[in-house]
């Protein structure tokens, strides 16, 4: 009885919250949830979307006049324990419809342990070099030095104009170099962050999740920033430098998390360099797999998290300032990263805690529902805008829809899971159990 009395006030509760919409009673409505979606959500939301559209807008217009512009391109893939997997990544690589040359050189981490990964390669190498500018090199590093070592040596030998790090198990569109490098025609390019898909999207709930939370945050969310030069993180798994330029700042940076300290560092150039630019390019597309459970998926976002976290707190705190960075991405790094990414977990956990203390059963049931829909809305008006703009395969985008019944309860145990991730960071420097690199290379770090 007490349980259909509660369902009925929390029905009740959710109908009242929809009139006040209905009357544009947004007052009422704005106390409920503030200030977690009018101070973070809806700016950033707002901005995404409409970049989105900028962006494609831009898209259309620049691929009428196709460029005749062929760099060499220098790929730099890091491998550790792939095994036969890493073939996948090298043929795609080998077969795209690119007219200048590509060189690929696979640095293989700790090949005495990771003979597989090696003996792999090495069948590969008379299929490539078979190929009219297309060239394998294999570079076996005997002592594991970690990610950002493998990068480095790469990186140190690397010919082409353009360098693209990417992981060993990662397979590529064979128009991908095409469109990624198109955009280095403009000198003031010096990174391009690719795209990615989950390759294994079908194999589990949980992946198909992940699969949804990708188009809208890689693929849309990074169209939209494109659109004013905020792009937000070049990818570890996909990124494309000017090479002469990786070479002026240093490579790559020790530790964990290469891919966001390597984007602050080039960002830090933007204030004294105005016209530089980061692009992203959203038919550059990358598949790569994601955790196929929810234990598995867990590990990986406490280590994203936990990396983010001691990036933006620990290691390159005063470095976030205008002086450094331009006012625009200052602003948009601190909305986006600090309030967004690291404070509004612990805003959307302290406000759930508080309701569910402070309020009747009823009436928490009842605005949570209204805010689990209002997500889904917000969620579904973002699937509409990339299955409508940027899907290249809407076939199969389309068996992701209803996923978007779900996806507000995913979204808000990943940001509760990025709380408990930041706080492993600041209490227990979680960043030094990183598996990116052995730990006698993380305890080196600075920080």
């Amino acid at each position: 009885m007490d349980a259909m009395l509660t369902l009925t006030g929390a029905w009740l509760t959710l109908l009242q919250l929809l009139e006040a919409v209905w009357r544009s009673d947004w007052i009422v409505v704005a106390l409920k949830f503030f200030p977690f979606v009018l101070m973070f959500e809806l700016p950033i939301q707002a901005l995404v979307m409409l970049g989105g559209v900028r962006r494609y807008i831009e898209g259309r217009r620049t691929a009428r006049y196709p460029l005749a512009y062929h760099p060499s391109v220098s790929c730099v893939i890091t491998c550790y324990s792939e095994g036969a997997d890493v073939q996948k990544t090298v043929r795609s690589l080998t077969e795209q419809l690119y007219a200048g040359p590509i060189e690929m050189l696979a640095v293989v981490d700790g090949a005495v342990q990771n003979r597989a990964t090696l003996a792999a390669l090495r069948a590969l190498g008379p299929y490539v070099n078979a190929r009219k500018l297309r060239r394998l090199e294999i570079v076996p590093k005997l002592q594991r030095g970690g990610r950002v070592s493998s990068l480095n040596q790469g990186l140190a030998l690397a010919c082409g104009e353009i360098v693209m790090a990417l992981d060993g198990d990662t397979s590529f569109d064979n128009d991908m170099v095409r469109h990624a490098v198109r955009h280095f025609a403009d000198q003031n390019v010096v990174a391009v962050a690719g795209n990615l898909r989950a390759r294994n999207a079908r194999s589990s709930f949980v992946t198909r999740l992940q699969a949804l939370e990708y188009a809208l945050s890689i693929h849309l969310s990074r169209a939209g920033l494109d659109a004013f030069n905020l792009v937000n993180n070049i990818s570890g798994a996909f990124g494309v430098f000017r090479r002469d330029f990786l070479r002026r700042i240093g490579g790559w940076d020790s530790g964990t998390a290469e891919d966001l300290d390597l984007t602050l560092r080039i960002k830090k150039y933007f204030a004294r360099h105005p016209d530089l630019r980061i692009r992203f390019e959203p038919r550059a597309m990358g598949h790569t797999d994601v955790p196929e459970t929810f234990r598995g998926f867990l590990k990986q976002r406490l280590r994203w998290d936990g990396d983010l976290s001691y990036l933006y707190l620990r290691k390159y705190g005063h470095h976030l300032r205008p002086g450094l960075l331009g006012l625009r991405n200052f602003l948009a790094l601190v909305w986006t990263g600090l309030l967004f990414q690291l404070a509004l977990p612990f805003v959307l956990l302290t406000y759930t805690i508080y309701m569910l203390f402070v309020y009747p059963a009823a009436v928490t049931l009842g605005v949570l529902a209204f805010v689990y829909l209002f997500y889904t809305l917000l969620a579904a008006l973002m699937y509409a805008e990339y299955w409508l703009l940027y899907s290249e395969r809407r076939r199969q985008d389309l068996k992701l829809a209803w996923l978007l019944l779900a996806f507000p309860g995913f979204t808000f145990l990943t940001r509760c899971w990025n709380a408990i991730a930041t706080l492993y960071e600041l209490l227990g420097n979680s960043h030094l159990e990183s598996s990116m690199a052995p730990s006698w290379v993380l305890r080196r770090t600075k920080f």
